[in-house]
């Protein structure tokens, strides 16, 4: 019941249609590359108390002879930097992606102009908690107004309350270990 919910809310939420690209209409080697994450709304519990510590995250991301995504990610945790790799499985419709091993039950681009910007939507299911998450990829340390605005009205269509969104401060510690 929650998924379709979810999935008549991003089919009905608005925006501009020269710049929101679904990922099913998109080639995803468009989406390769390096990026900085600048910003994250999250209904994740605890997020909005801990949003003023999170710093600038890196991802480098790269696609598989499968068609999967694979996500090298730097992000500052606990007083060190933790870099990772995820694997992201196509699922059977366009190019949506999840790895439900991981707890990440759904991952698309809602809205990007491919060369500076990326509205990234997570769906995601860590022990007995689910959230979701949308989060603006630059591939600059500083984001466009454009991007910043479109980052902000997809975030208020799917219901995230300003105290569940949050610019990451610009550490960039960690991030750069991820392009390294």
């Amino acid at each position: 019941m929650g998924s379709v919910l979810l999935t008549a809310l991003l089919t009905s939420v608005s925006a501009p249609c020269a710049q929101a690209v679904w990922l099913g209409r998109l080639d995803p080697r468009q989406l390769l590359g390096s990026w900085y994450v600048l910003a994250v709304a999250s209904g994740e519990k605890g997020f909005a108390v801990e949003k003023a510590t999170k710093n600038i995250e890196g991802v480098v991301v790269t696609l598989t002879a499968e068609n999967n995504l694979k996500m090298l990610s730097s992000r500052h945790r606990l007083e060190r930097c933790d870099v990772g790799t995820v694997l992201l499985r196509r699922q059977n419709s366009g190019w949506v992606f999840e790895n439900p091993s991981l707890g990440v039950l759904d991952y698309r681009v809602l809205g990007t102009n491919f060369r500076d910007y990326a509205i990234v939507f997570t769906q995601l299911e860590f022990k007995d908690e689910a959230f979701s998450t949308v989060e603006l990829y630059s591939r600059t340390e500083l984001a466009s107004q454009e991007a910043v605005r479109l980052f902000t009205r997809w975030s208020r269509g799917l219901g995230f309350l300003s105290q569940q969104q949050a610019v990451l401060q610009r550490d960039l510690t960690c991030a750069h270990k991820a392009f390294q």
